[in-house]
């Protein structure tokens, strides 16, 4: 006869190790949310875009060679290529910075700042008396102005300096690590911990995310690129003016539009600087269509990138809101990365 006094033994069910996998999967995403606003906070958002470019064209590469080769050869082929094309990168900017330092003679500042001083002698014809009487009309006046921003600026300066320096060691090392991380293989020890498993596909999910905000900022980019042109290659010649390097600001304009947000601002400050050497009246005719163009921009950039992600425009602008409230433009920058990525996650375990 059974025992009564003896304390029952609940069966075991089927779903138990589904439910643990689910809590160990839940535990990855929060523990991955969390690092991601660190990131941000810590300002290591440049690291983080580093390396994801780097973990994506380690896979696109890999994928391609695999066609033609075995796989642990593919792997080791496309780490190869990738690391030699990045020290190729970086002896190039090396050997770039010391042209512009041997350049930087004393025959070429001065042809610098004469070429500056006419440019600003053109400019004082244009303005009202009581603004021209503050440009500086000689090289002489021009390099006093300069010498004495720089000695009341001189901590900022530095500061710049450093934070340049830094940017660029977290650029290498985002670089570094994508690369390996990639490196370290899809298919994880059959031994390994469910919680670095899921922490990996995690990770996997982040790059797919971020090749999908890689794709939308191309478009943006196009988009961006050919209103540009119309209006430096149309536009300002039909108005008269005459803008040099047109062309070339037309690229800058599509290889920075594929940075988010900061590429606007980096090639809109090429044109106004350029169109300000001109006319004055050029420089606010510029600055007043870019201004115009990108608001409207700002809400098809969160439409183009919203329907890659499969999210409405509202909630990618919400999302963008909220992170530019919390962290600044590094927030506007990491929204749209962060919240497809999200919604991966989310879309993947069935919650939407």
């Amino acid at each position: 006869m059974p025992n009564h006094n003896e304390p029952a033994i609940p069966p075991e069910t089927s779903h138990s190790p589904a439910k643990r996998l689910d809590l160990i999967e839940a535990a990855a995403v929060a523990a991955l949310g969390v690092t991601l606003l660190a990131i941000v906070a810590l300002h290591l958002l440049l690291a983080l875009l580093a390396g994801l470019s780097a973990f994506a064209l380690h896979r696109a590469l890999e994928r391609q060679l695999k066609r033609r080769m075995p796989e642990s050869a593919a792997k080791n082929t496309s780490l190869a290529l990738l690391a030699f094309l990045l020290v190729l990168l970086v002896a190039l900017a090396l050997d770039r910075l010391t042209e512009l330092t041997l350049a930087a003679s004393p025959d070429s500042l001065a042809a610098l700042l004469q070429l500056m001083a006419d440019s600003l002698d053109k400019l004082k014809t244009t303005l009202p008396p009581w603004l021209a009487d503050h440009v500086p009309s000689s090289p002489e006046a021009l390099n006093s102005v300069a010498a004495k921003w720089l000695r009341e600026n001189a901590a900022e300066v530095q500061m710049w300096g450093n934070h340049a320096l830094r940017g660029l060691i977290y650029l290498l090392a985002g670089l570094a690590i994508g690369l390996l991380a990639s490196y370290s293989g899809r298919h994880e020890p059959a031994g390994r911990a469910a919680f670095m498993r899921a922490w990996r596909d995690r990770l996997v999910q982040l790059e797919s995310a971020f090749v999908d905000i890689v794709a939308a900022q191309l478009r943006i980019s196009l988009i961006n690129t050919a209103f540009t042109a119309v209006y430096l290659l149309g536009i300002v010649p039909a108005l008269g003016f005459h803008l040099p390097f047109s062309g070339t600001l037309v690229a800058i304009t599509f290889v920075a539009g594929l940075i988010p947000v900061l590429g606007n601002l980096v090639s809109n400050t090429a044109i106004v600087l350029t169109s300000l050497v001109v006319s004055p009246w050029l420089a606010m005719l510029s600055l007043a269509f870019l201004v115009g163009i990108h608001k409207l921009e700002y809400f098809l950039n969160a439409h183009i990138v919203g329907t890659r992600i499969r999210v409405p425009t509202y909630e990618l602008l919400a999302a963008m809101l909220l992170l530019e409230a919390a962290f600044g433009l590094a927030g506007v920058v990491a929204a749209p990365i962060y919240y497809a990525w999200l919604t991966r996650e989310l879309r993947i375990h069935g919650a939407i």
